[in-house]
């Protein structure tokens, strides 16, 4: 048990709450007013509150890491690169800064969901392996030891790709009748319906595809629902199999709601995610890019260990954002 008192206890979860929300992935009009909105802070102290109190480690959840876009136009290949690696370290550090209020510290569990919807972004099931592969050889060679991952393999142990997909809808996913009820209502889900069918059709611009832009736009506008079913299915199982754990997203939340959006890198597009860009330094400080937009703006391709890593790009101004008090 804590050895805290019971308002050292209130004290120290709003203090972790802040520490996270100072880092908020916002939806456009979404509600929260400030640097860190009181309302989203109150929503989310009774799961903090719960840890603190008991004297446990604060266990947060993260779907996120899923694969890597397979438009060359976006990203540098199928593999995790810098901009992952920033992410990665930023996320260690969050917990690291929390230990500093909090002793027992805090673990985020990175719940990687490339199995769950590659088959629907054309990803092979062998590339979604690689990069998890890649990503927990990146997590032991930086050191980040407050983070773990968890993906579908360790949920269907043995069974194969398509059977592990197949079993986690039937026991987990929304109809998409309910879903596309949800969208006609407007807010937060159409928002999300929105963004994802806008990555869709980015991530299918490629060369693979070649018929007309209004077949991909239906095209994309199908898988959207399908994707969201897939995800909420495993959001549901995540839940279900950590109930105690902080849930976080990589996309953007309203106010007030379940989950904590988390904003990993600098760049002027809140749905922008490392797994569908590039990172760009620019002055010792970086940001993200689609590799297409970076590659126009003259900058330049480095390698490190042995893969192209990020560019660099020589110009006046310096971005502000989280990776920048990652990394300095």
């Amino acid at each position: 048990m804590s050895e805290l008192a019971a308002p050292d206890i209130d004290l120290t979860a709003v203090e972790v709450v802040r520490e996270v929300l100072s880092h908020q992935r916002r939806m456009n009009e979404g509600g929260c007013t400030g640097r860190v909105c009181l309302r989203c802070v109150r929503h989310h102290l009774d799961a903090v509150h719960g840890a603190v109190r008991d004297g446990r480690r604060i266990e947060f959840v993260l779907p996120a890491f899923p694969t890597k876009s397979p438009n060359p136009a976006k990203v540098l290949g199928p593999l995790p690169d810098l901009a992952e690696e920033l992410a990665l370290r930023f996320l260690n550090e969050l917990c690291e800064r929390i230990s500093e209020v909090y002793a027992p510290g805090a673990a985020i569990l990175i719940c990687s969901d490339g199995r769950v919807f590659n088959d629907l972004l054309g990803v092979p099931d062998e590339d979604v392996t690689a990069y998890a592969h890649a990503l927990d050889a990146m997590i032991t060679r930086i050191g980040a030891d407050r983070l773990d991952q968890f993906s579908l393999d360790d949920v269907y142990s043995g069974a194969g790709h398509e059977d592990m997909r197949t079993m986690l809808s039937a026991g987990h996913a929304p109809t998409l009748q309910e879903l596309r009820e949800e969208v006609r209502g407007g807010g937060a889900p159409l928002a999300m319906y929105r963004g994802i069918t806008r990555f869709m059709l980015e991530d299918l611009s490629g060369p693979a595809w070649t018929g007309t832009r209004s077949a991909l736009q239906r095209k994309c506008r199908d898988l959207a629902y399908r994707v969201i079913q897939r995800s909420r299915a495993w959001g549901n199982l995540v839940d279900q199999l950590f109930p105690t754990a902080v849930r976080l997203s990589i996309h953007p939340q309203p106010c007030s709601t379940d989950k904590i959006g988390i904003l990993l890198a600098d760049t002027p597009d809140t749905w922008l995610t490392p797994w569908h860009s590039v990172a760009v330094e620019t002055g010792g400080r970086f940001t993200l890019m689609k590799r297409a937009e970076a590659e126009e703006a003259g900058a330049r391709l480095v390698h490190a260990h042995g893969r192209p890593s990020h560019y660099v790009l020589e110009q006046a101004g310096t971005p502000h954002g989280p990776w920048n008090r990652a990394c300095a």
